[in-house]
């Protein structure tokens, strides 16, 4: 068997004006054998390929793969320069058995609402309708039927946090290998329930939704034959036509496919109003007065949740945590390379005064000015020892740690996330002498936090990721016809 994987992936924030260009994409992009050293044994899509396809025997070719994390659309440029290269290296494979395209969902650039789709589209039109092509996606994808056309099977992530990337990739693997050693010819079923959330209620730990998420993974473990079923929770944030909750089904019995999506469908509907926490949101002045008071009697970190940042350099907590003199917090992870190069020129050691973050968009804060200690600077990656994407390769680029008074503030040259304790043992530090953590993630922390942290405190600033989905301004979203914006 001789099967090719690749794919690019990008989670887009369509009401962005900074775009991802092919350069940021270029920067953390693994292509040919060296695809298959970065991602093998990891918690990623390509790693669960990978791990099936060589279990099996079968020879893998490795095309590319660029993940460019939750940022602004991607530029038509970048996304033409991985849809063309996905293409040429697919035409000039000669014989192949099968692809596995590992893609994201919810990209988006200034001309396009589903280049996800069009990517599977363009594979298509390469392979040929004889050769199966099985995708695997991100559980925020938004989706519609004219991919799942395409596709001779998708896959979507069961949990959030994504515990279970590696998996998923594995459960395609599996799919294509049965596929292609067992003659399946898989029935695929799909329906969107019309209901959106914002992403921090999407957590697969929040009833009703944890339920829900149970019960479709109980289904495909007790059915008989084959039966796979994917929640999509739909990324909010994306405004495009097919934003919002999916659920699929990929069977060996087309009944069977039907009868579960029309189950879980249903549920979802049914659940709109519940899957919906806003009692879990604060505002930013009392979200901070929380904490504060917490943590003085606390004998772990108090999180603080900046949710609504979508390209971790919000700086609506860093200001207020300065301007109340709070000791002993820290800030992870600002993502800034101008800041992060010029603490990096004055040196460990140097006292640097630099004006921080808010540069992503007039909603992200503003930059703060600060005077600190720098405690580190220099280039910086690592391989994951958290549960998200677990041995992923994440390159911060230049980065630096200050300390201002009293306060740990990291400044970073890439976005990365701020889910695990990475953001403090990769630097030398412990996170349990932090009696405030600020982080900007909106499910994937709960995978270390929840038992970490005394106490989790979600606040809601103006930024592009808001609890409250109606003050966004959406053209493409049909909002006479999809919860919340209808009952």
């Amino acid at each position: 068997m001789r099967i090719a994987i690749g794919g690019v992936a990008l989670e887009s924030v369509s009401f962005l004006s900074l775009l991802t260009t092919l350069e940021e994409l270029q920067a953390v992009e693994a292509t040919g054998p060296a695809l298959l050293e970065r991602f093998r044994g990891t918690n990623t899509l390509c790693g669960g390929f990978i791990g099936v396809c060589e279990a099996a025997g079968a020879e893998i070719l490795p095309i590319v793969f660029a993940d460019g994390g939750a940022a602004g659309p991607a530029s038509d440029e970048a996304f033409l320069h991985y849809a063309d290269r996905l293409c040429a290296a697919l035409q000039q494979a000669g014989p192949l058995d099968g692809v596995l395209l590992a893609l994201h969902g919810a990209m988006t650039t200034p001309t396009r609402l589903d280049p996800d789709r069009e990517i599977v589209e363009r594979v298509r039109a390469v392979v040929g309708r004889k050769v199966p092509v099985v995708v695997a996606l991100d559980y925020h994808a938004n989706i519609d039927e004219h991919l799942i056309k395409l596709a001779d099977a998708v896959f979507g992530y069961h949990y959030s946090p994504h515990t279970d990337i590696g998996e998923t990739g594995a459960r395609a693997a599996r799919c294509l290998l049965r596929m292609l050693r067992d003659g399946l010819r898989p029935a695929m079923a799909f329906d969107k329930p019309g209901v959106m959330v914002p992403s921090i209620f999407s957590a697969t730990g929040l009833a009703p939704l944890s339920e829900i998420v149970a019960d479709s993974v109980a289904m495909a473990e007790d059915a008989p034959g084959y039966l796979d079923v994917s929640v999509f929770a739909g990324f909010s944030y994306a405004d495009v036509p097919n934003c919002g909750f999916s659920v699929l089904a990929v069977s060996d019995d087309a009944a069977r496919a039907q009868q579960a999506v029309e189950a879980l469908t249903r549920r979802i509907r049914q659940e709109r109003r519940a899957l919906m926490h806003e009692d879990m949101v604060m505002g930013l002045e009392e979200g901070v007065t929380r904490a504060l008071a917490l943590a003085e009697s606390a004998t772990r970190p108090i999180v603080l949740l900046e949710h609504a940042d979508r390209c971790n350099d919000s700086t609506y907590l860093l200001r207020a945590l300065l301007e109340r003199g709070a000791k002993g917090a820290a800030v992870p992870y600002i993502w800034d390379p101008r800041a992060a190069a010029a603490a990096a020129r004055a040196g460990v050691g140097a006292t640097v005064t630099l004006d921080v973050g808010g540069h992503s968009s007039s909603r992200a804060g503003g930059a703060v000015r600060v005077t600190g200690r720098v405690l580190f600077a220099g280039e910086k990656e690592y391989r994951t020892t958290g549960p998200y994407m677990h041995g992923r390769l994440v390159q911060l680029g230049l980065a630096a740690v200050l300390e201002v008074d009293g306060l740990m503030l990291s400044l970073v040259s890439r976005p990365a996330l701020t889910v695990d304790e990475d953001l403090f043992i990769q630097f030398g530090l412990r996170t349990l002498d932090y009696r405030i953590i600020v982080l900007r993630s909106k499910t994937h922390f709960r995978a270390v936090y929840e038992k970490l942290a005394e106490a989790i405190i979600i606040v809601d600033t103006p930024d592009w990721g808001p609890a409250d989905l109606t003050t966004l301004p959406y053209r493409q979203v049909d909002t006479e016809a999809v919860f919340p914006f209808v009952p």
